[in-house]
């Protein structure tokens, strides 16, 4: 009887029932009764706000629409702006000039529109009105922007709907994208300026109105929404509750226009502002319920608090690493008295056993890497020998010399299992000797160039990294009727994020399949009975087994000449490390 009436469960129950119960009765009335109420209200009447500017945003944009259509069909002098320029460049640039004054012009009827442009897809000009931004730099780096995208993937941009923008600095906008025989017509709205009206929205100084994109990701006002901890959602309902320390009501309009929305975010406290009669009801229910609560943390400070507060701490350290923290016993309740006992058992039973499976987990680690490092390809073993042999047969000594002088320093590099890591310049050196073989081998076909920057020569990394890659690349690519070429290229590279060794392997040959390359991105290992792709497999297993994620591989087609690239980026050693 004495232990339950000690017991922790009781104590809690007790105090609860006592003091906190009657309180929290109140609390759910007044809020399910009044709260709830005016929560409604406030969504409906910002919601119709929403929809009203919505609507005006929407009829902009809709008879800008109309404008660019009209536009595209009946000015002639498109058909002069977009042939090319050299063929009669008085049409052309005449064509350029009233184009330009055109726009000009009308883009002073349609205000609500920051720029209209026109871009030649055969001359590669683009002209568009200057009405808009604070500076020059401005507006240049905007056209600039444009530019790039035209000149880069406009198709992106110009399906029947405005589209979202998000520029340099994340600067958003919506562009409208029309294509007319060799040319594209334009607008360009910045979202700021969109945002100007709703600015007369009161919200309360912590609210906030908003444009987002389709998939709610925010054009403005992205530093308050990560601030506050809030998540966007869209909803059927009047609205939905969001925000972490500090509650919002948070309403949406989506337009008929483009793929983006309206939001509003309304802080709960300040509905409570408005409402004098249920906020003084909450200030009595305040002050009582801060009495209470002294009341009930002096109570639960000893009983609970306490105890609690000494086995977070030790759990803390005990996380950080600190095995030989130990909770010390003392006069409280009995659960906690029980807790603390096992904790201190289970501590330094848990310290015994992560010792035992370190040091296991140090043993296979070592175990596996020496077997990855011992893997040998025997195709490379017996076609050597027969190179050797054929050489023999004709009596070509001095290639015998050399090939035989290379395959004892390959074998030689190739046999030492004693090392997890060699300096860069020895990796390159055997990948050059490897190399040299396979030129024995191929003598017209393979042609080679390694380079490396000084600054790397010391720094260690895993062996046979670099050749393993080099000798699936010729496996793959070299082709008697066709010579390849195969580049090496090591450097630094520096990032504020500590700087890192890449190490580039390219060839001109035929590249990736789209087969294999689908299953290197997946990071699937597919390895036939043959032993086809191990090597690649060996590397990614090693760079987990020494780097963890640290490390990174990828292969890519060269899109540009043809061939395969394969980049490998391992963190550099801090200094005096290997």
């Amino acid at each position: 009887m004495r232990a339950y009436l000690n017991s922790l469960r009781f104590k809690m129950f007790a105090s609860i029932l006592f003091m906190i119960v009657p309180l929290v009765i109140v609390i759910i009335v007044n809020s399910i009764y009044s709260v709830g109420v005016v929560r409604n209200q406030v969504a409906q009447s910002n919601k119709n706000l929403l929809s009203l500017y919505m609507n005006e945003i929407d009829r902009n944009l809709n008879e800008v629409d109309e404008y660019l259509f009209d536009f595209t069909e009946n000015d002639t002098d498109l058909i002069g702006f977009q042939l090319p320029r050299q063929n009669n460049e008085t049409t052309y640039m005449m064509s350029k000039l009233r184009l330009f004054n055109t726009i000009m012009t009308d883009s002073s009827v349609h205000r609500s529109i920051d720029l209209f442009f026109v871009y030649s897809i055969t001359n590669g000009e683009l002209i568009m009105t200057q009405q808009f931004g604070s500076s020059f730099e401005e507006r240049d780096a905007t056209k600039q922007e444009i530019m790039q995208m035209l000149q880069g993937e406009p198709g992106a941009y110009s399906g029947p709907d405005w589209h979202v923008w998000e520029g340099r600095n994340h600067n958003y906008a919506l562009l409208r994208l029309i294509r007319s025989g060799g040319v594209y017509v334009g607008a360009w709205v910045n979202s700021n300026k969109l945002m100007v009206p709703l600015n007369l929205i009161d919200l309360g100084e912590a609210g906030a109105a908003l444009l987002t994109t389709g998939e709610l990701k925010p054009m403005s006002q992205s530093e308050m929404i990560e601030r506050e901890g809030i998540e966007l959602a869209s909803s059927s309902e009047a609205y939905t509750i969001t925000g972490k320390e500090r509650s919002f009501l948070m309403m949406d309009e989506s337009s008929d226009k483009g793929d983006f929305k309206l939001m509003a975010l309304v802080p709960d406290d300040v509905i409570q502002q408005k409402l004098p009669f249920l906020q003084r009801v909450s200030s009595f229910i305040t002050a009582g319920a801060v009495v209470f609560f002294v009341v009930f943390l002096f109570f639960i400070r000893y009983v609970f608090l306490k105890p609690m507060k000494q086995l977070v701490v030790a759990m803390r350290k005990t996380r950080d690493g600190h095995w030989g923290t130990r909770l010390h016993q003392s006069s409280t309740s009995t659960e906690f008295e029980i807790v603390n006992e096992t904790f201190n058992r289970m501590i330094a039973e848990i310290r015994e056993l992560k010792i035992d499976v370190y040091e296991e987990k140090l043993n296979h680690q070592k175990s596996e890497l020496q077997l990855l490092q011992l893997q040998i390809n025997p195709h490379f073993f017996l076609n050597s020998l027969n190179i050797v042999y054929n050489l023999a047969t004709v009596k070509d000594y001095k290639l015998i010399q050399e090939m035989s002088k290379c395959l004892v320093v390959y074998f030689r590099y190739m046999f030492r299992t004693n090392r997890y890591v060699v300096p860069l310049k020895e990796e390159l050196l055997h990948t050059a000797n490897y190399l040299r073989i396979q030129q024995l081998r191929f003598p017209d076909s393979l042609s080679s160039s390694i380079e490396m920057k000084d600054e790397v020569k010391e720094v260690e990394i895993p062996p046979l990294v670099i050749q393993t890659i080099v000798e699936n690349t010729i496996k793959h690519a070299v082709d008697i009727d066709q010579p390849i070429t195969i580049e090496v290229v090591a450097a630094l590279l520096e990032s504020d994020n500590g700087n890192r060794i890449v190490i580039t392997i390219k060839d001109n040959g035929s590249g990736f399949p789209e087969e294999v390359l689908s299953s290197l991105h997946a990071d699937e290992e597919k390895i036939s009975e043959e032993g086809e792709h191990v090597g690649i497999w060996n590397i990614k297993r090693r760079l987990r087994l020494l780097y963890q994620s640290d490390a990174a591989i990828t292969f890519e087609n060269n899109q540009s000449g043809g061939g395969a690239i394969v980049t490998m980026s391992l963190p550099m050693p801090a200094a005096g490390h290997s």
